[in-house]
């Protein structure tokens, strides 16, 4: 029993480093209301799950339901990007954190997943990127995440 357990494990494992090192087929969503875009590798978040709660924008979800990413356009009342996290009560655990006066960047660990939060200010809204995905797989969504955070822009 504990060798096929084993065996799972390893084989799910595997099976998601594999989906993770396959090319991506990445293409431009873009937020219809807002012009917010963003690249999206669509062989990974393969589900389009509808609107965010709030504001504009997809959430999507990997096939094994494991990972989502949601581009989400907000109203923003001026406030700069500190004042705006700061109003979003934050959990108190941020493992990283860049601010300008331009975009912000957070993430962190919650139970075994890490999330990562980037949201770019223009005009009257936030253009927002938000990633949760395994913990133990960071290493190989590391490229992703990074090229999801870079290819955010606002109209």
């Amino acid at each position: 029993m504990r060798m096929q357990c084993w065996l799972s494990a390893s084989v799910f494992t595997l099976s998601c480093i594999a989906a993770a090192a396959q090319p991506a087929n990445w293409r431009r969503y873009v937020v219809p209301e807002t012009g917010a875009s963003v690249d999206i590798p669509l062989s990974i978040f393969t589900e389009d799950v509808g609107k965010p709660e709030t504001g504009y924008g997809a959430r999507f979800l990997t096939s094994d339901r494991r990972a989502n990413l949601t581009i989400q356009s907000v109203p923003n009342e001026g406030l700069a990007p500190a004042r705006f996290l700061a109003a979003k009560n934050p959990p108190s655990n941020i493992a990283y954190k860049r601010i300008t006066d331009r975009f912000f960047v957070v993430s962190s660990f919650r139970n075994d997943m890490i999330w990562y939060n980037r949201c770019n200010f223009a005009g009257p809204y936030a253009n927002c990127v938000l990633i949760n995905y395994p913990a133990a797989e960071k290493r190989q969504w590391d490229g992703i995440v990074t090229r999801v955070s870079n290819a955010l822009t606002s109209r």
